[in-house]
């Protein structure tokens, strides 16, 4: 009984692994910053960004997806529409690398053997780890401790369309909340530099990333298509 329960879990495991399809591609666009320095625009690109991406799609419904992005994101006062921040006319840049992994969800069935032009609204979340620079403000002027390391939790939405047989083109925004406050030097982790804090020391930065992604998909046919 023993052998034969393994024996059907094995064959169970090398369905399941071989009833897949696969993506693997690049995404493109901007990025924007939003905390105690600049705009406060929650899309608002600025930047350049652009990384890699790939999604192992479980069912038309569902898939984990993995990505590698990079950016430098740059805040000006003088393009703030509040008074105050006009006033203090600090500007700041930082570069930040971030590797996600989590849960991407279809609206609609997304079934990728079938043929034709298709399309659903999707979701994505999970945890990302990004490092940007450790910056503090003295007198105006920005510096640089080196590079420190950060959890964020994304939460994109997006629209995509298989586009041909092995190409899916996506459009999504997605905004990144962090748990931290120093990507802008508003509230440096040095404890010596406590009396250089400014800003809403209880509300944490976040970043977006807005554009478009490119995939290509390989893969068996799965279990769940219509022969």
């Amino acid at each position: 009984m023993k052998k034969t329960t393994y024996i059907l879990t094995l064959f169970f495991l090398f369905q399941m692994a071989n009833a897949q399809i696969h993506e693997f591609g690049i995404f493109a666009g901007g990025s924007n910053f939003i905390g105690d320095v600049g705009k406060t625009n929650y899309i608002a690109p600025n930047q350049p960004a652009f990384g890699i991406l790939y999604k192992w799609n479980r069912n038309p419904r569902y898939s984990w997806r993995f990505s590698a992005m990079m950016s430098k994101v740059k805040a000006f006062d003088s393009q703030s529409d509040l008074i105050s921040r006009k006033e203090r006319a600090l500007g700041f840049g930082n570069t930040i690398t971030e590797f996600s992994g989590g849960f991407e969800f279809n609206f609609f069935d997304f079934n990728l053997h079938e043929p034709g032009f298709f399309s659903t609204p999707y979701i994505y979340t999970g945890l990302s780890y990004f490092t940007s620079d450790k910056l503090y403000v003295i007198g105006g002027k920005y510096y640089n401790e080196g590079k420190g390391g950060h959890l964020a939790l994304p939460i994109i939405g997006g629209l995509k369309m298989k586009i041909a047989d092995n190409f899916v083109l996506g459009l999504e925004a997605g905004a990144r909340y962090t748990f931290t406050d120093d990507i802008d030097g508003s509230l440096p982790k040095n404890g010596n530099f406590d009396s250089l804090k400014f800003g809403n020391i209880n509300s944490n930065d976040w970043y977006v990333f807005t554009g478009v992604t490119l995939t290509y998909t390989f893969g068996n046919k799965p279990c769940y298509c219509k022969e």
